[in-house]
């Protein structure tokens, strides 16, 4: 009987062994084979989705995440801060068309093409007016800026009432000068008052161009004509314009000498200047930029 119990103990302890050994061996085992699955790169990456795979966990992986980057484009026909217009009232007669169809308000009626001339001011002899407006005023630094391109505007035939041909006497009848974006256009300042100390007329706004005048009638016959393109005319004056153009006439925009009247659209700006209706050259030091 003894023995019998002997080996049963015997028996039991073995199996006992067996088991412990079973199961050190199997723990040992997994501790060097540790993994873990790794995303690989997605099919908008490399064009195809690639199974994933086991790889050691010994290198980290750092994951870095960036914030998103929303890129806002300048409006530049965004109100501009601090500035307010009223009208003036205007006599009669009113302009004989539409101020939109009309080849003396209108610039881009008319239509300009480039030119291959000057891009300097240029000295011209003769008289000068004392009290001609000044385009370094157009910019808040009171530069001179480089002229990226020089244009002729078209002719205007009145008995078709259609574009002609280009004016070639002067040479260079628009300059398009360098500007930022987004930069606020001013009103040049002249020895002129049209009352209750306004120096210029809106004769014609759009969101791509305005027409000043620097004389108190509803045209161009008399006087300074500025036309600026490639501006967008403030929203608050745009408006303004726009009631009482459709209203008749009888009163429009007045500005000041220095005013902000809108911003540039791009890089470059179209100043066209006449007198008594004439186009003139826009370089001209001793009409437009004395002292320069």
């Amino acid at each position: 009987m003894v023995s019998v119990r002997n080996r049963v103990f015997t028996l039991f302890a073995a199996l006992l062994v067996g088991v412990a050994v079973l199961v050190i061996v199997l723990f040992g085992a997994s501790v060097p084979a540790r993994a873990a699955v790794v995303p690989v790169a997605s099919a908008e990456t490399v064009g195809q989705v690639e199974p994933s795979v086991v790889r050691p966990t010994d290198t980290l992986t750092t994951y870095v995440y960036l914030p998103s980057v929303t890129v806002t484009r300048f409006d530049p026909c965004a109100p501009i801060p601090g500035e307010s217009y009223d009208v003036l009232g205007v006599p009669p007669p009113p302009t004989d068309r539409p101020a939109e169809e009309h080849g003396d308000l209108n610039l881009a009626l008319r239509g300009y093409e480039l030119t291959d001339a000057y891009k300097e001011l240029v000295d011209y002899g003769g008289a000068t007016d004392p009290d001609a407006p000044q385009l370094p005023g157009l910019f808040a630094d009171d530069r001179v800026p480089a002229f990226s391109d020089l244009y002729q505007v078209h002719h205007w035939d009145w008995e078709c009432n259609c574009r002609g041909s280009l004016i070639t006497d002067p040479e260079v009848t628009l300059a398009g000068m360098a500007v930022t974006p987004g930069e606020p256009i001013h009103v040049p300042t002249s020895g002129y008052d049209i009352g209750a100390g306004y120096q210029a007329l809106v004769l014609y706004a759009s969101q791509e161009r305005i027409t000043l005048k620097y004389t108190g009638e509803d045209n161009v016959v008399w006087g300074y004509t500025l036309h600026v393109e490639n501006v967008c005319v403030e929203p608050t004056l745009l408006a303004l314009y726009e009631t009482w153009n459709e209203a008749g006439r009888s009163s429009l925009p007045a500005l000041r000498a220095g005013q902000a009247f809108g911003r540039a659209r791009g890089s470059e700006i179209g100043v066209s200047i006449r007198d008594n209706g004439t186009f003139l050259d826009p370089r001209s030091r001793k009409d437009w930029w004395k002292g320069r």
